[in-house]
């Protein structure tokens, strides 16, 4: 059973019978980067993932199967440690799933929004999501209307366009409650 990202999406890519080029073209990215993919030498943006998903036809959550855990713990315990992680800290945002797996009607996700960065594009997906600042800062757009939250406000989004952006100096950490689960 494959035991990192990279080694799920080789597995998917050969039990389609498809070379590294095939694949690296239709998620448009190239052969070399893919091949690191593969290898765990770099880390697949979200965009990248669901357009891995959609191309083997599997729904985005089998890209982040579980850590190795003990087999008591397996879906029950989340080491600190063990957190899958699915943010691009390119992008500004680091994010570890908190959730055991997927298999709930909905996730917890743990969010680090990096200093001077902000989101790339506009987000509206079918949830419902309620997000709590732990520490930190951070303007959000919902529905083009602004507010800033700062350490212990909490936010909810439902079914609506969603932006943020973090020009201050210091990261803003928020953990998401997200129904259903997106990732």
């Amino acid at each position: 059973m494959p035991d990192t990202l990279g080694q799920d999406i080789r597995a998917l890519r050969l039990a389609r019978g498809m070379t590294l080029e095939e694949l690296s073209f239709r998620v448009g990215r190239s052969t070399g980067w893919l091949s690191q993919v593969e290898r765990d030498k770099s880390q697949p943006r979200m965009s990248d993932l669901r357009k891995l998903a959609d191309t083997f036809e599997v729904p985005l959550s089998l890209l982040f199967g579980a850590p190795d855990a003990p087999e008591a713990e397996r879906g029950r315990i989340v080491r600190a440690h063990a957190r899958r992680k699915m943010g691009d800290p390119e992008q500004g945002l680091i994010e570890t799933l908190i959730s055991p797996d997927l298999t709930d009607s909905f996730e917890v996700i743990h969010s680090v929004f990096l200093p001077r960065t902000e989101g790339d594009e506009l987000i509206r997906r079918p949830t419902q999501e309620v997000a709590y600042l732990v520490s930190g800062q951070l303007d959000i757009e919902l529905d083009d209307q602004p507010f800033t939250v700062s350490e212990g406000d909490s936010f909810r989004i439902r079914r609506q366009s969603f932006r943020w952006f973090n020009p201050y100096d210091a990261p803003a950490v928020a953990v998401w409650v997200i129904s259903p689960p997106v990732y």
